[in-house]
């Protein structure tokens, strides 16, 4: 089964989609999303194999929430407009549908999601790409640059489309997604704590009660107080559990 999940701020297109893709019998619908934080919320918890995306909807374009995707996920774009099918293939997308959606179309598009999510035969598929935890990163610190290893930061910000990293030198700036971050992280050393944290497990010095209901905080070695989504609460204190 490919588990799939629909993104689309019109709920009559969701149906539409939907009913569409019930005639597939290996196509599971887990999901629906009316805009990008929806959708990132339930990419998250439930870790679709394939997501199909509109493009013009509010706050966030469906482009722009494509390229923050593990690049392991298979999306499709399902958008009224023709125009942006170079950007979208700039993107990686599986495939560039136009509302309405034609029957024999979307067949083809569903047998390349089948055929992608079918590993190659006689092929050894490759461990998870982490980075050892002594791997030296280049950082900038005002006029100066030094190599900071994994194992020195405490923390990782998302701000706009950059990350801060945070280590004894300081704070320095690099230009990369959290979430392409995450990808290269051991969770065996770094905990992701909300969309916008991820944070060293032996950084933290203790953990409180968070300002919303279920949440919680964690104050790290170096001070800073970084929160603790709901969602991750119950994972952090796992992590911290007895024998």
């Amino acid at each position: 089964m490919i588990r799939t999940l629909i993104v689309d701020d019109e709920r009559l297109a969701r149906a539409e989609l939907k009913r569409l893709l019930s005639a597939f019998t290996h196509i599971e619908v887990i999901g629906e999303a009316a805009d990008a934080e929806q959708a990132r919320d339930l990419i998250e918890a439930l870790k679709p194999d394939l997501v199909f995306l509109d493009i013009q909807m509010p706050e966030c374009t469906g482009l722009e929430l494509a390229a923050e995707l593990n690049p392991d996920l298979q999306f499709v774009f399902c958008t009224a407009f023709n125009s942006y099918a170079l950007d979208a293939f700039s993107l990686n997308a599986l495939d560039y549908l136009v509302k309405p959606v034609n029957p024999e179309r979307l067949a083809k598009t569903i047998e390349r999601a089948q055929q992608k999510a079918q590993p190659a035969p006689h092929v050894i598929q490759p461990t998870q790409n982490y980075l050892p935890d002594s791997h030296g990163i280049l950082l900038k610190f005002g006029d100066s640059s030094r190599i900071v290893r994994l194992s020195e930061i405490a923390r990782f910000e998302s701000i706009g489309n950059h990350t801060a990293v945070y280590c004894p030198y300081g704070k320095s700036f690099v230009l990369s997604s959290l979430s392409k971050i995450e990808q290269r992280l051991d969770p065996q050393y770094f905990f992701k704590a909300s969309r916008a944290d991820i944070i060293r497990l032996d950084a933290i010095e203790r953990i409180e009660a968070g300002v919303a209901t279920g949440s919680l905080l964690a104050v790290l070695h170096n001070g800073q107080h970084v929160e603790v989504s709901r969602r991750q609460a119950l994972a952090l204190k796992q992590a911290f559990a007895g024998f």
